[in-house]
């Protein structure tokens, strides 16, 4: 009986590994079906359905591809939806920083009287750190073999190494922290609500300063409970997490 007992338990582990698996690759090809109806249907003009489809197939899971992010964006303009227009272009521009993704969600922004897309120094800055930030990385790691370099060769030869050369080190080091982290650090989001209320604190008894409507942009700095704190016309704010679609 000892012996039958683990072959017992590994068969059955494998069988219940194997319904698993089964289950999975059926929820994978249901989501790959549904995705090519919708695109049948937007090939075949249905702008509407398509988009609802994609939509069902992103809530159950499917990963969102450039030309499904690109389709929904169309449907959605089609439909004048802009703010789900401005969303899912700007998750787009979020994969592939271009010049003209960012002047075309400025030039819509601005058509509809909305705010947050400005082309502004603070967009341009993220807009070139998102495009070149692979190179300023490897600029950054070079000069820092470099310094770890010197200071080595220093150490082995005996020679003294000035406090004013480590503080040097000392805010590189924290330079190149800051900058590998920025991405992190740094996120946006689009109002999803007619009404979305900015609060001076995260608490819904404290005061409303600014009722805004959906379609808005703002830069996200953190989160306290159900709350983000966002930058909105260079003023920090409070606002429902469920207010906002997160890019």
């Amino acid at each position: 009986m000892g012996q039958c007992y683990p072959k017992q338990s590994i068969g059955y582990r494998l069988s219940l590994l194997l319904s698993l698996l089964s289950t999975v690759t059926l929820a994978q090809t249901d989501l790959s079906v549904s995705v090519r109806q919708a695109d049948s249907l937007f090939a075949n003009g249905d702008q509407v359905q398509a988009a609802r489809l994609y939509e069902k197939a992103l809530a159950e899971g499917q990963p969102a591809t450039d030309p499904m992010l690109l389709k929904l964006a169309n449907a959605y303009e089609r439909q004048n939806d802009i703010p789900r227009l401005l969303y899912f272009l700007d998750v787009y521009f979020e994969r592939h920083p271009d010049d003209s993704v960012l002047r075309r969600l400025s030039d819509i922004a601005k058509a509809n009287n909305l705010s947050g897309y400005e082309t502004d120094d603070l967009n341009y800055f993220y807009f070139f750190y998102r495009k070149y930030s692979a190179y300023f990385l490897l600029f950054l790691l070079i000069l820092a073999g470099y310094v770890f370099g010197v200071l080595v060769l220093k150490l082995v030869r005996k020679q003294p190494i000035s406090s004013r050369q480590k503080g040097v080190v000392f805010f590189y080091l924290l330079l190149l922290l800051v900058f590998t982290n920025l991405p992190e650090g740094v996120q946006s989001g689009i109002t999803s609500r007619n009404r979305v209320l900015l609060r001076t604190d995260p608490s819904a008894a404290a005061p409303v300063v600014e009722v805004i409507g959906k379609g808005h942009k703002v830069n996200i700095l953190g989160q306290k409970d159900i709350y983000l704190r966002v930058l909105w016309h260079n003023e920090l704010y409070f606002i429902r997490r469920d207010n906002v679609w997160l890019i």
